[in-house]
């Protein structure tokens, strides 16, 4: 153990919601690759259907047929991508996770820069939402997703000595 190892702080409540936060995200992203893959070879127009009138949801809306014309198009190849590249992004928040529960220093590293990645991306399209309202998504929740990843890279940057073990 190296001399650094004592400056670890045993109560990180911040970390701790972080952490959370990376395994929820995970879990859940690893539950929609293994719905996409299950759905992969189903009628997914039928299946949209089906979830509309499940939902009680009025299907003619224009928003709901937009979307019935894009849920047409995919083929299950797209949809078994689509499943395999949600994995391995759900798979980046789980060792991210526990990396972060173990404190390690590499962890803290990959969470700064898969949450730092994100920001520029995320200020494009809040920016692009506000300029074109017509937008189904409400830029809230991008703005929300955003200052998070900030928080996330703030608080992990400035406090990497202090939260993770270093070793030599």
């Amino acid at each position: 153990m190296g001399a650094d190892t004592g400056q670890v702080k045993k109560r990180a409540p911040t970390l701790y919601a972080i952490i959370i936060l990376k395994l929820i995200k995970g879990l859940l992203f690893a539950g929609l690759a293994l719905t996409l893959y299950t759905l992969s070879d189903n009628n997914l127009p039928d299946e949209f259907r089906s979830l509309l009138q499940h939902l009680k949801l009025n299907p003619e809306r224009r928003f709901f047929t937009d979307l019935a014309v894009q849920v047409g198009q995919l083929t299950e190849r797209k949809v078994v991508l689509a499943a395999v590249g949600t994995l391995v992004y759900s798979l980046f928040s789980l060792v991210e996770g526990i990396g972060l529960m173990f404190r390690v220093s590499w962890a803290g590293w990959m969470a700064i820069g898969e949450s730092a990645f994100f920001i520029p991306i995320e200020v494009y399209e809040i920016l692009n939402r506000l300029k074109n309202p017509e937008r189904h998504n409400p830029p809230a929740v991008l703005a929300l997703i955003l200052v998070t990843n900030v928080l996330i890279v703030w608080y992990l940057f400035q406090n990497r000595t202090r939260l993770f073990r270093h070793h030599h």
